[in-house]
């Protein structure tokens, strides 16, 4: 658009730039002859002045022929610079007195001279002369005349300074012409734009005062044909937002295929979804515990697209081909996944040091501090790099979707940006975004904040952290934000800032599966519990963020308070160990068994323990029985972006049975209203809040999982992915439409012109 209206603003501009120069040669001529005639009147004036003053003293010299005196006169005289020299001639046209600087060409001015003084200016070998004739007259008789010379270099002096000065003012009025042009082309350019747009949106509402017969005749069938475009694109996006229509990977690889005309979908996320494991028996491939691979991996299975992430597993590089790609999953291949590998010292400084020790406790309100290293950022700034080299490596056209995944990759959208200046990068920030003020401790908070900036749409799980990014980009950026919009203009790029729910892909039953009473059965054996034992349960990761000290210290003072319950509640917290490497992690971890071990002191009996910990990694199946076989699931994280254990659980558990006790604190709690929810943070309050999922009677359970349940069918992971592609769809869309806006409305202005 920009290069468009300049060449317009042009096409105004040179025509009238060629006239002021036409014009300004035209005038200078003109008004170097309107100079000469003022500087020639102005000495012709000065001539008859000084004749005057002359005359009085020349009357008594002349008669007495006193030579000397008339001398000193004339020397007195000429001492004026432009006055260059002065002679006297009797009535017989003799010169009787000069000064020395008189021209001896010129005598007493005979015949031929009177023909050449008509010009009024003569040529002399001393130079341009001005010359005039003044009789003197004594007692009434003529006594002769008095000849003046004047130079008139000082004329040709200001003649060139006045044509400089005409030039300048030309020049002048030249620029504040094409101003004048470039401001008032813009302006006709927003004309058309907005005649276009009137016409478009067809506004019928009483108060308008514009309508579509007001606009030129030239741009209506422009006009026609983008109305009807945008009445069809209108019409597909009613039906595709129809929350009536179940979201499954059928209607998601419609989106693709319609939306997106069928373009190559590519994530890049750090966790792999599949992990190959060199065993005595062969490769074994085991599926991570992580709420990123639990909601992405059901996409890429609709999409069939290519997944880049970091290979880390023992067997790994054996499990790929020469281009490091292997399909997934083992059992139906759907997908590829491409690995990236890794030295020790790059993992250590891009995960463990700045992801995981800078910001993820920069972004989690969680009371650890954040450290930063330069050595780590600049692994981070290696590894991203990587990765965007991979993604411009597997892109198949220049402009691919691709889904950048998390905290672990902020400068990576816009290091694609610049290599695939036409790719539509949607940059989803699993963990929550804290105020301005928590992320102006980040040394290179420019340097992330203008990597994300790269993306075409960057979606945050609440409105409440697309806020903060909406206010920490304010206070560290040059930007434009738009909040009503939610956009933000940086670096001529606009980048939408949403929010999109994050969720989990609802399960099909499965023939065959134990049903709730079997599962629960099952766990009570396995955990040496009575059949009427009551079973709480916890699933996370083994992190200081996920409230587990604050859970225990809960059953703690639940079991204080109400003691019938020590025999009968057992906690069982399933903790999958997380970045081990670290001092704060590991020193977390015996914190945890410190605190589990006393609270089974102090409560337990013979083979009664009220909490049994179990560090280690469970599979899907394993975690889902417990689920369905639990009486209560806890989640008192203490910060959390979505938390899809929750959701887990409640898909879990068709049944409609279960409580669900949910911290205030986690992305989830702002839709699972029917949990009884937490500040995990108040011991007490927590303590009463379990006692009273373990005691809510039957219906009630039944009327708060049947409302949860049907929320977190309808919005599972395919409608949240789909509403990021859907977005992604109408921007290129409106891309388009504006793109072809503008061709037209050009050509419309052209033909106007």
């Amino acid at each position: 658009m920009q290069s468009g209206s300049f060449r317009l603003s042009l096409k105004f501009i040179l025509p009238v730039a060629l006239v002021w120069v036409l014009l300004a040669y035209a005038v200078v001529p003109w008004v170097d002859k309107l100079t000469l005639r003022w500087f020639v009147r102005d000495l012709d004036t000065r001539s008859q002045m000084l004749a005057a003053a002359l005359q009085d003293p020349l009357q008594e010299y002349v008669p007495l022929k006193s030579q000397k005196k008339i001398a000193e006169l004339f020397d007195r005289a000429v001492q004026d610079d432009r006055l260059f020299a002065l002679a006297f001639c009797d009535d017989n046209a003799k010169l009787l007195y000069k000064t020395r600087t008189y021209p001896q060409s010129l005598g007493c001015m005979d015949a031929g001279w009177q023909q050449t003084l008509r010009q009024s200016m003569v040529s002399l070998p001393q130079g341009s002369v001005h010359v005039t004739e003044n009789p003197l007259q004594a007692d009434g008789h003529y006594e002769g005349k008095l000849i003046l010379v004047h130079d008139t270099s000082f004329i040709e002096r200001r003649s060139a300074d006045a044509r400089k000065y005409v030039l300048a003012l030309f020049a002048m009025l030249a620029v504040v012409m094409a101003l004048l042009t470039i401001f008032i082309a813009h302006l006709s350019w927003r004309g058309v734009i907005s005649a276009v747009k009137d016409v478009l949106v067809k506004d019928t509402r009483p108060h308008a005062r514009h309508g579509p017969h007001e606009v030129a005749a030239s741009i209506q069938p422009l006009a026609g044909d983008l109305r009807a475009l945008l009445k069809e694109y209108s019409q597909d996006r009613r039906v595709r937002d129809d929350p009536s229509r179940q979201w499954t990977p059928d209607k998601l690889r419609t989106i693709l295929r319609e939306e997106l005309a069928g373009d190559e979908v590519l994530v890049v996320s750090n966790r792999e979804p599949y992990i190959h494991v060199q065993t005595a028996t062969g490769l074994q491939v085991n599926r991570p515990a992580s709420g990123l691979v639990t909601a992405v991996e059901p996409v890429m299975r609709a999409c069939s697209g290519t997944w880049i992430a970091h290979g880390g597993g023992s067997g790994d590089r054996a499990a790929v081909d020469g281009n490091d790609r292997v399909k997934v999953p083992p059992a139906r291949p759907s997908y590829t996944l491409r690995r990236v590998w890794l030295s020790k010292e790059e993992e250590q400084g891009f995960y463990y040091g700045f992801a995981n020790e800078g910001l993820w406790p920069l972004c989690h309100i969680a009371h650890v501090r954040p450290v930063f290293r330069s050595a780590d950022f600049d692994r981070y700034v290696e590894v991203n790099q990587r990765f965007a080299d991979a993604v411009v490596q597997e892109a198949r056209t220049d402009d691919p979707v691709v889904l950048v995944q998390d905290y672990h990759f902020a400068l990576l959208p816009r290091m694609v940006r610049e290599a695939l200046p036409k790719a539509t990068i949607i940059t989803f920030w699993h963990i929550p975004w804290p105020n301005p003020e928590s992320f102006g401790i980040c040394p290179w908070r420019e340097e992330i904040l203008e990597g994300l900036l790269g993306s075409t749409i960057l979606g945050f799980h609440t409105s409440f952290h697309c806020k903060n990014f909406l206010e920490t980009v304010d206070r560290y950026l040059e930007t434009r934000i738009e909040h009503e919009a939610s956009t933000i203009s940086y670096g001529g790029k606009l980048t939408q800032v949403e929010s999109y729910p994050i969720s989990i892909a609802w399960p099909e039953p499965e023939p065959g599966a134990p049903d709730v009473a079997a599962c629960r059965q099952a766990v009570h054996q396995e955990l040496a519990l009575p059949e009427n034992h009551l079973l709480g349960l916890g699933v996370d990761r083994l992190d200081y963020t996920k409230g587990i000290i604050e859970r225990f210290q809960a059953v703690e003072r639940m079991l204080e308070d109400y003691p019938a319950l020590v025999g009968k509640f057992t906690l069982l917290q399933i903790a999958a160990p997380s970045r081990s490497s670290l001092d704060e992690y590991q020193n977390f971890e015996a914190r945890v068994r410190s605190l589990a071990q006393r609270i089974n002191r102090r409560f337990g009996s013979g083979v009664y323990v009220p909490i049994i910990l179990r560090i280690a990694h469970h599979n899907a199946e394993e975690v889902n029985r417990l689920y369905r076989a639990a009486d209560v699931c806890v989640v008192t994280s203490l910060h959390d972006g979505m938390n899809l254990v929750a959701k887990e659980f409640i898909a879990a558990r068709d049944d409609e049975r279960g409580v669900l006790v949910l911290s205030q604190f986690t992305g989830a709690a702002r839709e699972l209203h029917e949990a009884l929810m937490v500040n995990p943070y108040h011991i007490e309050q927590s303590a009463e809040a379990l006692y009273r999922a373990l005691t809510m009677p039957e219906i009630e359970q039944r009327e708060r999982m049947r409302s949860m349940r049907s929320l977190v069918k309808d919005f599972n992971v395919y409608r949240w992915a789909g509403r990021m592609l859907l977005d992604a769809a109408r921007l290129r869309q409106r891309e388009r439409i504006m793109t072809k806006i503008h061709s037209h409305s050009r050509a419309s202005l052209r033909r106007v012109v």
